[in-house]
């Protein structure tokens, strides 16, 4: 079989992922929406809640509406920070469940090392500020939804990494494609 066939087999609609690959994916899929959910309440909460984040009652026992009498422009800026901060979560969930859902689930290598960089980059810029201890939190609330999705990201990349490096099969024969 020549090299472009297995190409236009493996990328074409005859390909079907392992098990591994298929449930990793979803998994990884799964969290990108879990954190599009978490962006959606985080600018939710901007609106329509306490005008502070999940798990955030008072800044250090200043209320949004003690903040707002002190000075408008402050909850202002607050808003303007949520509101951005939620997009750019909104926005990478989308990014993190299309590459799970079309690419990794394809057995796309460079899909999955999309989404892992996606999330890793995120992650890891906006979790160690939560452990400066900079103003009171209930962690739980705060972070635990983020947490729960993570687990079930780096979950399910781990099964997909399996199936993306096995070698592809074709859906009515389950033969190898390398032949």
């Amino acid at each position: 079989m020549s090299l472009q066939r297995t190409t236009a087999e493996r990328h074409g609609t005859d390909y079907e992922p392992g098990r591994g690959l298929r449930i990793g994916s979803l998994m990884m899929a799964l969290a990108g929406v879990a954190f599009v959910g978490y962006g959606v309440v985080f600018l939710a909460r901007t609106f329509f809640g306490t005008g502070f984040e999940l798990g955030v009652a008072t800044l250090n026992g200043v209320t949004p509406a003690e903040l707002d009498a002190i000075d408008p422009a402050i909850m202002h800026y607050i808003n303007h920070l949520h509101v951005a901060t939620a997009a750019f979560i909104i926005a990478t969930g989308i990014a993190i469940a299309a590459l799970a859902w079309y690419g990794v689930r394809s057995g796309q290598l460079w899909a999955w090392a999309t989404a892992i960089v996606a999330a890793v980059i995120g992650l890891a810029l906006a979790l160690p500020m939560h452990y400066a201890d900079l103003f009171a939190h209930d962690w739980v609330t705060h972070l635990g939804p983020i947490y729960l999705a993570t687990i079930v990201f780096v979950m399910g990349a781990a099964l997909a990494y399996r199936g993306v490096r096995s070698e592809p099969r074709l859906a009515e024969t389950g033969e190898n494609t390398e032949a």
